[in-house]
């Protein structure tokens, strides 16, 4: 959520700010704003709406001259999603200027402080409790000030600042909001993420918690909070600028659909020698994986999604009993992690809120936290005791599919481990297993390859109202995440469910004409779930069925029918997920809906 982009170097401040703005779009957002240093003041200009009104305001920058900027896209919290409150923000005497990502949550008692004091707010924002109280500590030494302020507000932020008097400098803070520094012979740049500024450079820094970032026009330094100049090592970025490119797609989110079968290979590939799999991340021995007791898996969303089906798959292949939870809900409920136990924390973009504070909860009762990140140094790699990164690239469309799917190959090799580790499937089943693993990707090809046929389907739903998916099994797995992909991107209401829990009261709900997505991968629940549709039928559903090749008696029941590969059990997901991700997409498009930027929405929520 929310997006920061700092500049300071010898090329105008505005364009590249406003640049690396629009790539962080994704992020989700609903004003904009830049501040500029011309030589004697700081100028502000912000907006309402889309980067779009910002750069039409600027003249894509040019009427913003200067050669030391901050930007931010703002995710409305505190206060309407207006011109006031959009950032960055002043002090009343408008020599410091800032932008913030995050939420501080003692921002009234610091507010009435300052009133108290005689300080008076334009805004309704948290934000400018910041820099009102950053001009409170400010007697002419901006890191003293800066490190004063993070010793007395609480909460998530990372900051972008900017004083008048101190012009030959940008300053940046972090705490459980990310924030990245780049260098380069243009300059020094800060960002919420690498894509807005790997333009300029792949050298990155990742900043950790309660560090300070003093910017210069040729340099970078790194403090504690206790003003205490520490040293940092930047990470290089592989990959490039064009892979954040649409690539002629229409959308991002059809570019990393396609994406799809390049990040399922690198995935495995990268845990591959032969027929063994290797996870040297994992740091968990043989022996110490056949004393496994429990597994809790831990994740929001999507991410969320793909932890269920692992729960099907780790219980039914390597036989150890897996605990899924959200983790907003798991870091409330105190739960209770035995000894021997692991939990394994799975997020894109490795700064998820709830998530990495559910892993540090974990670390706190002593439990090996294992993560499953796209991320390279994001705050959930570096905190865990082990991570294991899914090689999906950057993922900018909001909704995701590339991640899910480099996941779910995660998730698969860590059950396929542990079952060789345990000894639960023969030699000749693991062979089996790992054949089919390797035909993920040209069978993801063949259907995406397909997509005209979902196209036209998809058409004759634009105008839906509600649409139920249902499975059982791991198909129960599918059907959350392929109603997730429907309502997030389309705002058509959809609801997963549990083919079996049906009479349990959904069923009250399908009316004449309803459409009913019924998934039918799991050869030993399918004579089930065609129960399930005739139930459905008799109360006048139309019905799409997914199941697996071979099953053309399902016409006979289906109203339509869409076929996906013959693979393994335990991979049905990574095939049957592609027509739901089309499906999704085909009825957005068809509404006008912003497909990459959903209303509401954000990339990377780094927020409670």
């Amino acid at each position: 959520m929310c997006g920061i982009v700092g500049y300071i170097g010898n090329r105008p401040a505005a364009p590249i700010v406003l640049d690396g703005l629009a790539k962080l779009e994704y992020r989700g957002y609903d004003s904009a704003g830049i501040a500029v240093f011309d030589g004697d003041k700081i100028n502000v200009v912000k907006t309402a709406g889309r980067l779009k009104a910002l750069e039409e305001l600027t003249h894509d920058g040019q009427t913003t001259p200067g050669f030391v900027g901050i930007g931010h896209t703002r995710w409305a919290t505190h206060g309407a999603p207006n011109d006031t409150n959009a950032h960055p923000h002043f002090n009343e005497q408008e020599t410091i200027a800032v932008v913030h990502n995050g939420i501080i949550e003692n921002y009234t008692q610091i507010k009435e402080k300052l009133v108290n004091k005689g300080y008076h707010f334009a805004s309704d924002t948290d934000t400018e409790v910041l820099v009102q109280l950053i001009d409170y500590y400010y007697k002419g030494n901006p890191l003293e000030a800066i490190t004063k302020v993070m010793h007395r507000v609480e909460g998530s932020y990372a900051l972008g600042i900017m004083f008048a008097d101190h012009p030959e400098n940008v300053y940046a803070v972090r705490k459980d909001s990310p924030l990245v520094v780049g260098k380069s012979d243009e300059g020094c740049f800060i960002a919420s993420d690498v894509p807005a500024i790997l333009k300029y450079t792949r050298d990155i820094y990742f900043i950790d918690n309660q560090e300070v970032v003093v910017l210069e026009q040729g340099n970078v330094r790194f403090y504690s909070v206790d003003e205490e100049e520490i040293k940092k090592e930047s990470t290089h970025i592989e990959w490039d600028a064009e892979a954040v490119a649409k690539g002629g797609y229409e959308h991002f989110m059809m570019k990393e659909m396609h994406e799809q079968p390049k990040a399922v290979k690198e995935t495995f590939e990268k845990h591959l020698n032969g027929n063994e799999i290797v996870v040297d991340e994992l740091k968990l021995s043989d022996d110490e994986i056949r004393a496994l007791k429990k597994i809790h898996i831990v994740a929001c969303g999507t991410a969320y999604h793909a932890g269920i089906a692992a729960k099907y798959i780790i219980e039914k292949m390597a036989r150890v009993p897996v605990e899924v939870d959200t983790a907003s809900e798991f870091r409330y409920r105190d739960p209770i992690i035995e000894e021997g136990a692991l939990v394994i924390v799975i997020s894109q973009s490795g700064e998820t809120a709830d998530t990495l504070q559910a892993l540090r909860d974990s670390k706190k009762k002593g439990a090996n936290v294992m993560a499953i990140v796209n991320v390279v140094g994001s705050s959930i790699a570096r905190e865990a005791d082990s991570v294991m990164y899914t090689w999906a690239g950057p993922e900018i469309a909001v909704a995701s599919t590339k991640a899910y799917s480099a996941q779910l190959i995660a998730l698969y090799l860590i059950a396929m481990k542990f079952a060789r580790a345990r000894s639960t499937v023969s030699e000749e089943e693991f062979i089996n297993i790992l054949t089919d693993l390797k035909k993920l990707p040209d069978q993801i090809e063949l259907l995406l390859g397909n997509k005209e046929r979902i196209q036209r389907f998809a058409n004759r739903y634009v105008g839906a109202k509600s649409i139920f998916f249902i499975g059982r099994g791991l198909d129960y797995s599918l059907s959350l995440e392929g109603s997730l992909k429907l309502k997030e991107i389309s705002y058509v209401h959809s609801e997963g469910y549990a083919a079996g829990e049906l009479k349990h009261g959904p069923i009250s709900l399908i009316e004449e004409g309803t459409l009913v997505m019924a998934a039918l991968t799991q050869e030993d629940l399918y004579a089930k779930t065609v129960s399930n549709i005739k139930e459905v039928k008799a109360r006048g559903a139309f019905v799409l069925a997914l199941t697996n090749t071979g099953h053309s008696d399902i016409e006979d029941t289906a109203d339509y029918v869409i076929y996906i590969p013959v693979t393994n059990r335990y991979f049905t997901n990574s095939l049957a997920i592609i027509p739901l991700q089309l499906f999704a997409y085909y009825v957005a498009v068809g509404k006008g809906c912003d497909v990459d930027k959903p209303r509401n929405l954000a990339k990377s929520v780094t927020v409670e």
